[in-house]
C-alpha cells in the first residue's frame, strides 16, 4: 500500500513504543498506578497492542481505521498513568515536571494524528 509518510512514522513510533515494553518492563511498571491490577500482564498487552495498531495502521486500508481508532483508546487509556506521574515523585524517572505536563497535552496531540486515519 501506498500511504503518506506521516502515517508510517505513527507506526513505527507505536511499534517501537511497544516493543520498549518487552526491552525495558521495569520502566514501565515504576509509572503504573497502584490502583490498576496485574502490572505486568497490562504491560505485555500495552505493549502488544501497540506493535499490533503500529502495524495495522500500514498494513492495508481495511485495517487503518481500526488501528487509527485502537491508538486513541489506548492513548485515552494512558492518561491516567501520564498524571500518576505527575502526583507521584517515584514515578516521575526524575524527569523535570515540566516535561511530563507537556506529556499530556502531547498525548491529544497524537490522538488528533491518529484521527487523521479514521
Amino acid at each position: 500500500m501506498n500511504f503518506p509518510w506521516h502515517q508510517y512514522l505513527l507506526a513505527v513510533i507505536f511499534i517501537a513504543a511497544g516493543a520498549a515494553h518487552f526491552k525495558w518492563p521495569q520502566i514501565y511498571k515504576k509509572i503504573m498506578p497502584p490502583y490498576l491490577p496485574a502490572h505486568d500482564t497490562l504491560i505485555i498487552i500495552s505493549g502488544m497492542l501497540e506493535m499490533v495498531f503500529g502495524l495495522m495502521l500500514v498494513s492495508s486500508d481495511g485495517t487503518t481505521r481500526v488501528a487509527a481508532w485502537g491508538i486513541i483508546v489506548l492513548l485515552i487509556l494512558f492518561l491516567p498513568v501520564h498524571i500518576y506521574m505527575l502526583q507521584e515523585k517515584e514515578a516521575r524517572m526524575k524527569l523535570p515536571v515540566w516535561v511530563l505536563i507537556l506529556r499530556v497535552p502531547l498525548q491529544f496531540g497524537l490522538m488528533y494524528w491518529a484521527w487523521q486515519y479514521v
